[in-house]
């Protein structure tokens, strides 16, 4: 397909409507769930940058999108509450709670991801724009507006939505620098990859790993189409693109990062964490860079992102505690994504998304066509990484950009599918292929009705009893625990024993008297469970199995009442 044109003013709004629907369907979430597991380190993290200039927050993750969580807060008068790094919960709960604005500075909070989930929709309708015409471009954009999980992590102060809608943003400048050449959009490319790594450091091996593979079926596109043998590339012409967008990625972080210039060690030879696991602890290349260190200022975030990178790759060695299908392990499953986006995705979206990305990988191998191909690549590369390498596996949400990705195959296949049916005469055929069709987008349109408020939590129609599946932060992230509050009080429960996992302040919190619950301690009463704290330890609360739970608070949270024994004669 050629260059897209600028779209007319009914597409415009169309898009807009869409985007907007999208990000009013997540708002409409804000005042059903507290706070998730790492809102509030994602809020202390930002807020530190903005009041105090230092970032020293959990620094696995850049601070792009948490300066865009924590300026509402800022602005409404929440300020940095004193207490140290590296862990930031409690500094972000005590943030949250510490004057009486709690509602207010976490919708503020979570409004500052609204723009990120709104970027994902466009960047969604231009991905698919490169292929696709305007209705099947919109298409794409409305499947990946009703994706439950995509509002669903849209909703909150996290990165995972500000991850994957940066990161497509990159890879669609990387499409557009390798098809043009031309030094803007290498600048473009820069500034694209700046964000998307500033905002989360998955951004690296996914766009370093995108753009290779769009590199490779580039030149293929480009041999199979010449009617003589390409001469060789200008080297100076690709070279000066990368030197141009690589200063512009270095320009964007080290303004996200505070714009400050350091010395990374002094004379004395200081010891530097980074420089150190850089050029090792000793040797010729230790010298080197220790000598430069000392002598030329670098920016702050050369540091602080390769502190970044090592301790993420520390994190993944370790492994974390992950639950899939009934088990729980440290180090993970190489199938723990494929699960996940099977149970998590809506079955229309899946039916067509899936074959629709083969169909793209059918017709851009036989034409061959590089924009018809870059979707199932990226598709294929992006899960086969996190597939072979993540250690970390709690959630669909770290394959979050992969939904734009199937979206786009959903449409390219209805699209065509659409074209076939209005080709056939009238007929019984023709009504029943577009019956079909037609309830299969009614369906995903219908889901993300049904499926309110608790998007965050959804799973689909193939999963019966979705705690036997995933578990963090796909279903219990803590997000309930503002509905067990209210539900307490309505019942007059007196007291209740509690077995939960989140970061709520219970003290804080409008709880009746309350104890948790101890290993293998039996209570009688009022008891709470919440799904993610019976998963990590499922023996502890085996003795519940004898009872059946009152009622299921939200989707996460089981209420029970157990009877006291009963008396001896």
């Amino acid at each position: 397909m050629s260059e897209p044109t600028r779209a007319p003013p009914a597409v415009l709004i169309a898009l807009a409507a869409i985007t907007l629907v999208a990000c009013g369907l997540a708002a409409s979430t804000w005042s059903v769930f507290g706070h998730t597991w790492d809102e509030p380190e994602h809020l202390a993290a930002g807020m530190a940058l903005l009041d105090r200039g230092h970032y020293d927050f959990d620094i696995q993750h850049p601070p792009l999108a948490r300066l865009a969580l924590a300026l509402g807060p800022y602005l409404a008068g929440a300020r940095s509450q004193g207490i140290p790094p590296p862990d930031g919960k409690g500094e972000g709960i005590a943030i949250l709670y510490g004057s009486g604005h709690y509602d207010r500075y976490l919708t503020l909070a979570r409004a500052g991801a609204l723009p990120f989930l709104a970027l994902l929709v466009i960047m969604t309708y231009a991905f698919a724009r490169l292929i696709l015409s305007r209705p099947g471009s919109l298409l794409a954009a409305g499947f990946v507006a009703t994706t439950p999980v995509v509002l669903g992590h849209g909703a909150l102060a996290t990165l995972d939505v500000p991850g994957a809608a940066t990161c497509l943003l990159a890879l669609y400048a990387v499409q557009r620098w390798l098809r043009t050449g031309r030094l803007r959009d290498a600048l473009w490319l820069g500034l694209a990859t700046g964000l998307a790594v500033g905002t989360k450091l998955s951004a690296v091996p996914f766009v370093a790993l995108g753009a290779l593979a769009l590199a490779g079926v580039s030149i293929l596109d480009r041999s199979a189409h010449a009617a003589t043998p390409a001469p060789a590339p200008r080297l100076w012409k690709w070279t000066g693109g990368l030197l141009v967008a690589g200063l512009a990625t270095a320009v964007v972080l080290t303004a996200a990062y505070g714009g400050r210039f350091i010395y990374l060690t002094d004379e004395t030879g200081r010891y530097n964490q980074a420089l150190g696991y850089l050029f090792g602890y000793a040797g010729p290349m230790h010298d080197a860079a220790y000598a430069v260190g000392a002598r030329v200022k670098v920016p702050e975030a050369f540091q602080l992102i390769v502190g970044g990178i090592e301790a993420l790759s520390v994190h993944n060695h370790s492994g974390h505690s992950s639950f899939l299908l009934g088990e729980v392990r440290n180090q993970g499953w190489w199938y723990f994504y494929p699960v996940a986006l099977a149970v998590k995705t809506p079955l229309p979206l899946l039916l067509l998304g899936l074959p629709g990305l083969a169909l793209l990988a059918r017709d851009g191998i036989r034409a061959p066509d590089a924009m018809r191909l870059a979707p199932p690549v990226l598709f294929v590369v992006v899960l086969a990484f996190c597939s072979l390498y993540s250690h970390i596996n709690i959630g669909v949400r770290h394959v979050l950009v992969l939904y734009p990705l199937l979206a786009v195959g959903a449409a390219a296949l209805g699209v065509r599918v659409w074209g076939r049916i209005r080709a056939r005469p009238a007929g019984a055929a023709r009504g029943a292929a577009s019956a079909v069709l037609g309830a299969l987008l009614l369906w995903q349109a219908v889901v993300i009705v049904r499926s309110w408020p608790d998007y965050l939590p959804y799973f689909n129609e193939l999963v019966g009893e979705p705690r036997l599946v995933l578990v963090d932060s796909d279903l219990d992230w803590g997000q309930d625990f503002r509905r067990l509050t209210a539900r307490l009080a309505a019942l007059h429960v007196p007291a209740v024993s509690l077995a939960y996992l989140g970061t709520a302040d219970l003290a804080r919190e409008p709880l009746p008297p309350y104890v948790r619950l101890k290993a293998d301690e039996h209570a009688t009463g009022w008891v709470a469970v919440s799904a993610l704290a019976r998963v990590h330890a499922p023996k502890r609360f085996d003795w519940l199995d004898a009872y059946r739970p009152r009622e299921r608070i939200g989707t996460s949270i089981d209420l029970y009442f157990v009877p006291p024994p009963p008396r001896s004669p």
